[in-house]
């Protein structure tokens, strides 16, 4: 059985809640969009929306 630290299981993963495209937390699939007033936001490659919420 695994500790956790470095186990592919304990993996965030992100999801979009626009189209539902999932890719590890952090991963270069993500794109990125800056928006002044809040920064710099990930933004789902598939659809372009930045609702996105992790798990894991």
């Amino acid at each position: 059985m695994g500790t956790g630290m470095g186990d592919a299981s304990t993996k965030r993963v992100t999801r979009c809640f626009g189209c539902g495209f999932e890719a590890p937390d952090g991963s270069d699939a993500w794109a990125t969009v800056n928006h002044p007033p809040l920064g710099t936001l990930t933004q789902c490659p598939e659809c372009g929306s930045t609702d996105i919420r992790g798990r894991g």
